[in-house]
């Protein structure tokens, strides 16, 4: 079937698109940011500014006249706000992506493509009409690549959509883009799937630099062999079903015309169905009464009040799967359960554990802290379109299950969820979000539809703390239209969210009780080339004066070391970065030796050796 060498909407003159983007891009910027909460307490304003927004859109004089939402932010700084482009605008905007310097979002219509590198004034450098939800996107190297799953895309990315049952033109699987120029993409091939691709998830192999896999998680019914060969709706037991399996495709980079599925590991075999919860059930149920809808969300073995299963067999699907190739380890979340996977074997990952908690409605995502000793599964109950943060809805309820990881075993810990009390004309649920590379701890920014974005520390996983956030009203004042962080994630100093309906949100991370300059600094050393939250990278931090300051304060806060000793190695800090070349290394050196000496015995031992070592890589960072 002949691709499409273009659907790109910059055919136009480049001083132009950027004349155009500046202009669909200036909707606000830090200049009119809700003012955010001052003062360095530990703890959070009271009453809480996100209880009772305005309803509303971002601007009023860009929206038609209609009313600005109220704004809530703390410990957060906001750059801008970017407004999708035509044809995108009113369609849903989707997962993130990024490479150098920028930022490409997916939306239900195709893509568009960001250069953040001026985070207060976000550029649009290319978009690319190709309709086919989810339209979540990934890259790799010079490839892009775009998930399909909805049964109106065509592999021509029209926009008439598919009106056959059966049909030669639509397209269920993954996209694959050349966007070695990012601002000219070429649609370069398109690898089919038998339920489509509601997310993917970019893997990389040590062993094999000539490939990139992916793995699809599809969640659409199944489509007929006549579309496609081998698609077939067969019972559990059969090895040839089209359910119970996820599907792994390798690309060439070389030639990514011949990508191709290589293997459908049944990664559910023999897994019972979830355990349900009779209270959320229930709780479901009048959801659905006063909304007059009908039909049924998912299950999911914790918390009280199990019912009979509903299903003879257990899980048949992913939402989605994190992988983390430094540790050989992936998260499912499929289908009731989450699922710990060894990714060793790249093309054949096989599950290892599962865990499965009555609480949880619909397992959707995953993610690892940096040192892979734990791992938080979200759970989107409601499936992302219905208010699931009201004050009447129980903590234990689409948020976070966090779980400590020994000998490939999953321990649950706690829960977290954001704390706030939504509208029932708000959509919020636990969604898409990552780590923050503060240096030391286990920090991550999460999105909550319309229940905003909140960053969390889960360093001590019995008790994770909110630190910062941001919100708004209701997109509108009389009923439920979706709206709200679909994901956020932090890339090289800003956090960036890709809200639904009213475009691209940039935010910076400021001092306060919960984190110092000092740590947001080390934070930006770490720099990436590119990051697909999916596939979750190790972080890791260069020398720096700020990352040794970051362990002192760390130190400072916990009392793991005495306060003389603190000052002391901080005079010392300040005194070795005014020296130069030997002075300053023999200064430095002299200092990690000292540091050492003073962690023995200290309250925070471990954390102090981490301080001295650091002092100890600066030094040699100077020869």
């Amino acid at each position: 079937m002949k691709i499409p060498t273009s659907r790109r909407l910059t055919t136009m003159p480049l001083a132009l698109i950027a004349l155009l983007a500046a202009c669909s891009s200036s909707s606000y910027t830090a200049g009119s940011s809700p003012a955010p909460a001052t003062g360095m307490s530990l703890t959070p304003p009271s009453p809480d500014p996100r209880v009772g927004l305005a309803p509303g859109r971002v601007d009023s004089t860009r929206r038609n006249m209609l009313a600005r939402a109220g704004e809530a932010i703390w410990n957060l700084r906001f750059l801008s706000n970017s407004p999708p482009a035509e044809p995108f605008r009113g369609v849903t905007n989707s997962d993130l992506a990024f490479r150098a310097n920028y930022a490409i979002q997916g939306n239900y219509n195709g893509y568009m493509v960001w250069d953040i590198s001026n985070p207060s004034r976000p550029r649009l450098v290319s978009s690319y009409l190709c309709p086919a939800s989810q339209s979540d996107v990934s890259v790799y190297k010079n490839l892009l690549f775009v998930s399909a799953e909805a049964q109106n895309g065509r592999i021509d990315c029209g926009t008439q959509g598919v009106q056959d049952t059966v049909s030669e033109h639509r397209i269920r699987g993954i996209r694959i883009f050349d966007a070695t120029d990012i601002v000219n993409p070429k649609y370069v091939a398109n690898v089919q799937t038998c339920r489509g691709s509601h997310t993917h998830t970019v893997v990389t192999d040590p062993k094999d630099s000539s490939n990139v896999y992916i793995y699809v998680s599809g969640s659409s019914s199944v489509r007929s062999p006549s579309e496609l060969p081998g698609c077939l709706d067969t019972p559990y037991e059969d090895p040839n079903t089209a359910r119970f399996r996820i599907e792994v495709i390798r690309i060439p980079l070389s030639n990514p015309q011949d990508a191709r599925i290589v293997s459908s590991p049944r990664i559910f075999q023999d897994l019972s169905p979830a355990p349900q919860n009779s209270a959320r059930q229930a709780a479901d149920s009048a959801d659905r009464a006063r909304s007059g809808r009908a039909g049924g969300g998912g299950a999911a073995g914790r918390g009280g009040g199990a019912a009979a299963p509903t299903v003879p067999r257990g899980p048949n699907q992913c939402h989605d799967i994190t992988t983390y190739p430094a540790i050989g380890f992936a998260g499912g979340a499929c289908g009731g359960y989450g699922l710990l996977l060894d990714i060793r074997d790249v093309a054949n990952p096989r599950r290892v554990d599962a865990a499965a908690d009555s609480n949880f409605a619909f397992w959707h995502s995953a993610t690892f802290n940096n040192d892979g000793t734990k791992i938080l599964f979200t759970d989107e109950w409601g499936g992302g379109g219905s208010p699931k943060c009201r004050a009447t809805d129980k903590k234990e309820w689409g948020g976070d299950a966090l779980f400590t990881l020994t000998n490939n075993k999953m321990t649950f810990r706690s829960y977290y969820k954001m704390p706030a009390a939504q509208t029932s004309l708000e959509n919020c649920v636990a969604h898409n979000g990552s780590l923050i590379p503060i240096p030391g701890r286990d920090v991550m920014v999460q999105g909550w539809y319309q229940g905003g974005i909140s960053i969390f520390d889960w360093t001590d996983i019995d008790h994770p703390t909110e630190i910062a956030f941001h919100d708004r009203g209701p997109l509108d004042s009389l009923r439920m239209v979706s709206a709200g962080s679909w994901s956020v994630y932090w890339y090289n100093g800003v956090i960036v969210s890709s809200e639904i309906a009213r475009g691209l949100d940039i935010f910076e991370l400021v001092p306060s009780a919960h984190l110092t300059k000092n740590e947001i600094d080390a934070a930006k050393t770490v720099r990436l080339a590119q990051l697909n939250a999916q596939e979750q990278p190790k972080f890791t931090w260069p020398p720096s004066f700020a990352l040794s300051r970051a362990y002192l304060d760390q130190l400072e806060r916990s009392n793991g070391l005495v306060a003389d000793k603190i000052a002391s190695a901080r005079a010392e800090l300040a005194r070795a970065e005014k020296l130069r070349g030997t002075a300053r290394q023999e200064a430095l050196s002299a200092l990690a030796t000292r540091l050492h000496g003073d962690a023995r015995g200290a309250a925070g031992e471990p954390k102090a050796h981490t301080l001295a070592s650091s002092v100890g890589d600066l030094a040699k960072a100077m020869r």
